[in-house]
């Protein structure tokens, strides 16, 4: 283990061209022309500070405490760092800002760079006794809005909610056979159990044999999770319940299997793969294990014209010219964009796929935090119908990468339903293929502080015919849409009609599809879920 008395002493150091900082009444210059600016981290007692000297002297007021500040660019080479001061009986507020000038573009970057590797030093480098909480504000604090973090936790406080989860047989089933068929990763192992919520997993790599569980959990379902393991006597002793956020708690030593249920809706929503990932940085051993380890996204153009017409048609109120004396119709062009910026949450039949799907594989094993800020995913079809496309299909999978047995949680339409459905990102206009036509586009994800993404969606299709140039007309649609705001359709599968040039034999079987993607290097890990690798419920 590292040290326990904290942050070890060390120094880096950056000259600057000039450093400034602002006040309430006036703008006090720190450097001058005849001389440069030091600019030098330090960490002494656990305490890591950023301090500026000119002439070997330190100027004095101008020292920054980083694990309570921030820096931003205000250009290629100037950034603003503010510190957090707190006063006497008042909330928190960032009341001083040091202007700091580099002298080229790439020492800004460079110490952009030591700025935030210093900062995650100060988050994760202080060693507390096990359980305890850094009394700094987290990594997940800085990225999270504290209402949704507020709102999140509450909701998983609630028995209600997990229960909900607990009677999702297809998603507890899975991990338990992922679990106890691999029985030979878990005994005499230190497991974390990440977002424990009721401790349900953390009970079953218990069954396992597990040498000692720690079952970390930062909403109020702790105490429900240490009565229902204390109400376990068998399996309690080797069980800890720790409550806290897993980027603030410290453990006693490190772990051989981190297991979690991170998945939100579309994979990503409520980025709690963040926290999967940061807890695997701070937790594990080498070479340990997750489970799960791998997760997809599926993808594939549908088309539903049901659908469509029933999103378009909420819009429909705000054409009234007289509502009450009222002309609602100023309203109706963004209502109208409003309805189609929320992702569809529903279980649909495969059938409507006009294309079998690609995947984007995310490698929990290797992902880095913040490459989950920002995903970008080009797409590219071959339309297996004549039809009009409606829009994106998405699911996702993940998989249990067992010694002894691999498993695949799949919620892919066709299979039994799970609690997260699938997803259909709608487009307010449709665009038209031909069976054998390449469909192109781009899924683009930004994070953002409500624990969600925007997600801009664009389909492209060439459109062929008289008065078209030659090589084709490229016909595009695109909307934005917000996942943490969804529609919850979750209606059973209707029954489609098939399209007139749509015959049986073109129809897309859920569990026939073939992947095509070029993020697959293994293929032989990878497989594609089948009705073998899924629990065998009753």
């Amino acid at each position: 283990m590292d040290d326990s008395s904290g942050l070890k002493p060390k120094e880096l150091e950056f000259t600057l061209a000039a450093v400034s900082q602002f006040s309430s009444s006036s703008l006090s210059s720190s450097s001058s022309s005849s001389s440069s600016v030091i600019a030098r981290f330090s960490a002494n007692s656990g305490v890591a500070e950023l301090r500026f000297h000119r002439d070997s002297e330190f100027i004095d007021g101008f020292n920054v405490d980083i694990g309570t500040s921030q820096l931003f660019k205000l250009g290629p080479v100037q950034s603003l760092c503010v510190s957090e001061i707190s006063g006497a009986g008042k909330e928190k507020s960032y009341s001083r800002a040091v202007t700091i000038q580099f002298r080229n573009e790439d020492e800004s970057r460079d110490f952009h760079s030591a700025f935030e590797q210093w900062q995650k030093d100060v988050i994760q480098g202080i060693h507390l006794p096990n359980g305890a909480i850094a009394a700094s504000k987290s990594k997940f604090d800085y990225k999270i809005e504290p209402s949704s973090a507020k709102m999140y936790f509450h909701y998983y406080g609630q028995l209600l909610h997990q229960q909900n989860m607990l009677q999702d047989y297809v998603r507890t089933g899975t991990y338990y056979a992922a679990v106890i068929e691999n029985r030979v990763d878990f005994t005499g192992r230190v497991v974390v159990d990440v977002g424990a919520g009721s401790g349900i997993l953390s009970l079953f790599a218990a069954q396992a044999g597990a040498k000692h569980v720690y079952a970390v959990e930062a909403s109020e379902m702790a105490e429900y999770a240490r009565k229902l393991i204390a109400g376990n006597p068998a399996l309690a002793q080797r069980i800890t319940v720790i409550k806290g956020k897993v980027e603030e708690v410290e453990l006693a030593e490190k772990a051989d299997i981190l297991i979690s249920e991170p998945m939100g809706t579309l994979l990503v929503n409520e980025r709690m793969l963040e926290s999967y990932i940061i807890a695997r940085d701070r937790f594990l051993v080498p070479n340990a294990k997750m489970f799960p380890s791998i997760g997809r996204i599926h993808m594939a153009p549908f088309s539903d014209e049901y659908l469509f017409v029933e999103i378009a048609n909420k819009a429909l109120f705000w054409q009234q010219q007289n509502y009450y004396g009222v002309d609602l119709t100023p309203l109706y062009g963004s209502a109208f964009q409003g309805y189609f910026s929320q992702p569809v949450v529903d279980a649909f039949d495969p059938r409507l796929l006009v294309s079998p799907p690609l995947c984007h594989v995310i490698d929990f094993n290797e992902i880095k935090e913040e490459d989950l800020f920002e995903i970008d995913i080009p797409l590219k079809f071959i339309a297996s119908v004549g039809t009009r496309v409606h829009g994106l299909a998405c699911w996702f999978d993940v998989l249990f990468n067992g010694s002894a047995v691999q498993r695949w949680l799949t919620t892919a339409p066709g299979a039994p339903t799970t609690h997260w459905y699938q997803i259909q990102c709608v487009l307010s206009q449709p665009i038209y293929v031909m069976a054998g036509q390449e469909i192109t586009g781009r899924l683009h994800m930004i994070a953002h502080n409500a624990q969600s993404y925007t997600m801009y969606l664009s389909l492209s299709a060439k459109m062929w015919g008289p008065g078209a140039v030659q090589g084709g007309i490229l016909q595009t649609a695109s909307g934005k849409l917000d996942l943490k705001e969804p529609y919850y359709r979750m209606s059973q599968p209707q029954s489609y009609t098939m399209a007139q040039d749509q015959q049986p034999q073109q129809l897309l079987q859920a569990q026939a599809i073939p992947i095509h993607t070029e993020d697959l290097d293994e293929a032989e890990l990878l497989q594609q879920p089948s009705e073998n690798t899924g629990p065998q419920l009753q």
